[in-house]
């Protein structure tokens, strides 16, 4: 779990410096980077989707996962959470669940993610955790400055999520290979792009009701591949 704490930590800084420059940029700028980030998103998305080896498992995948995520309302319980999360923290941030969620998004769906959390969890040093912890405490900077401190508290998700692959990995690390490895991947790619949809005010996707969507990507990969 060293991994993954500081990851978190490198996180929790890098929101800290994006709060002061967010007290400083004007909105038009902010706006611009918002837009930026969005426009990176879908280059992320597309590039994590093209890992797929079976496109039939990768439709399926986000099909299935949508309709059990509608079924559940996932993102209405979730949104229920960061609520509660930014009454707590007393925010007056329009957009803290929208950063929260973003960043968890962002910082969980990559590859790095599930290979850091296996190499940790096999008992290697958690190198790829460390290089990534890197990278997210940059992005939290960028989406701390214009979606505020709903980043912040992406730790979160981030702690339960990346921690519970690292210690799910230590009991059943055989099990993931670099095939279910790379549809995972790729399901965490289509959702990034309706996230994309979602930050730029394209069309307002219900992205969290795809989460399901990675559970069904490990099921149908053990099964097919």
């Amino acid at each position: 779990m060293l991994g993954t704490i500081i990851n978190a930590g490198a996180v929790i800084i890098g929101s800290l410096l994006g709060l002061i420059l967010n007290r400083k940029l004007p909105e038009k700028i902010t706006q611009t980077a918002f837009n930026g980030i969005g426009v990176f998103t879908i280059f992320l998305g597309v590039s994590m989707a093209m890992k797929t080896q079976n496109y039939l498992i990768l439709v399926f995948s986000i099909v299935l996962g949508s309709i059990i995520g509608e079924l559940i309302d996932l993102e209405k319980a979730i949104e229920k959470v960061t609520d509660k999360i930014k009454h707590k923290v007393s925010s007056s941030n329009d957009r803290f669940s929208e950063g929260m969620i973003t960043a968890f998004l962002l910082f969980c769906m990559g590859s790095m993610t599930i290979l850091g959390a296996i190499e940790e969890g096999l008992g290697s040093k958690p190198n790829l955790l460390l290089t990534k912890s890197l990278l997210d405490g940059f992005a939290a900077i960028a989406l701390t400055s214009t979606l505020g401190i709903g980043v912040m508290f992406s730790v979160i998700p981030l702690v339960l999520y990346q921690g519970g692959l690292t210690l799910l990995s230590s009991l059943f690390g055989d099990y993931f290979n670099q095939l279910i490895i790379n549809e995972v991947t790729a399901t965490g790619g289509l959702i990034l792009i309706a996230m994309s949809m979602r930050i730029m005010n394209i069309k307002p996707v219900r992205v969290l009701n795809m989460l399901p969507a990675l559970v069904f990507a490990v099921v149908l990969s053990i099964i097919f591949l």
